[in-house]
């Protein structure tokens, strides 16, 4: 990664402490982590969509009440988006056909309490920030930014009745000597790219100063950390998705969360030469 590129690519009136997003077809699918809406945007017209994903969706919810969602795939024609499990209300999985239009919402509280439970994790302490989904697996991305920094990649077999789980610690690269924790990833190839931002909290629940990000690789077969770098030294990066990726250069879309009430994002363009 010794020749990168980032600069924003547009603004996004509407959505506000943008914390995911997917690219698709031309459109941005983005989350936002206090809010209740699947915010869908078409690039080539400039138009938002706000697309409820409860009876009575609302944006700006307070932090005790927030849903938090924070990580988003796509699986098939399903988009697929989780809270992150650090408070009680934030146990909801939500998938959102983008065919049929459909919103389907199921508890996520039991598969959270195992994972928990098997993996020794405190109840205070989960906080998933990303996810991916093969056939098999599925990958939590577990931000350590709590007082035991537990920063690692929960693997769980697809099988929501009967799920295993295995845990692999990571120890990600500080930024002013606060290590950085897991705040999105995909899956491109056989090649994991994640953002990670540095925090200076221990609370996975209230915000600290924002100290910067970095983005880097892990090779799926070992899970071993291939490289990164810092890509910003104020902005927390919180939502990652495939744009273009050619022979020479891949190319990321990334989205921050500015933990505002401004109703406005900044889409950004990452650009990553071989």
């Amino acid at each position: 990664m010794e020749k990168i590129q980032l600069s924003i690519l547009f603004k996004i009136i509407g959505i506000g402490s943008a914390s995911g997003l997917v690219y698709h077809d031309d459109t941005i699918y983005v989350i936002s982590d206090n809010s209740t809406y699947l915010y869908e945007y078409k690039i080539v017209e400039e138009k938002l969509n706000k697309i409820g994903l409860v009876s009575n969706p609302q944006e700006n919810i307070i932090k005790k009440d927030k849903a938090d969602f924070e990580s988003i795939t796509l699986k098939g024609n399903d988009l697929i988006l989780l809270g992150s499990g650090s408070t009680e209300k934030r146990n909801q999985i939500f998938k959102f056909n983008i065919n049929s239009k459909k919103v389907k919402e199921k508890s996520f509280a039991e598969f959270y309490k195992k994972i928990k439970s098997e993996l020794n994790i405190n109840e205070d302490e989960l906080n998933i920030e990303g996810l991916i989904t093969t056939d098999k697996t599925i990958y939590l991305f577990q931000r350590g930014n709590g007082g035991t920094s537990k920063n690692g990649i929960i693997y769980a077999n697809d099988d929501p009745e009967n799920p295993k789980f295995k845990f692999i610690p990571f120890e990600l690269p500080k930024i002013k000597n606060i290590e950085t924790s897991f705040t999105d990833a995909i899956l491109v190839e056989n090649k994991i790219y994640f953002l990670a931002a540095a925090e200076d909290t221990t609370s996975t629940y209230e915000d600290g100063e924002v100290l910067g990000s970095i983005i880097g690789t892990i090779d799926l077969e070992t899970m071993k950390l291939e490289n990164y770098f810092q890509i910003s030294e104020k902005n927390k990066f919180e939502g990652l998705t495939l744009y273009k990726k050619t022979a020479t250069h891949i190319e990321l879309l990334l989205c921050e969360d500015n933990d505002t009430d401004v109703l406005e994002t900044d889409i950004f363009k990452l650009i990553i030469e071989n």
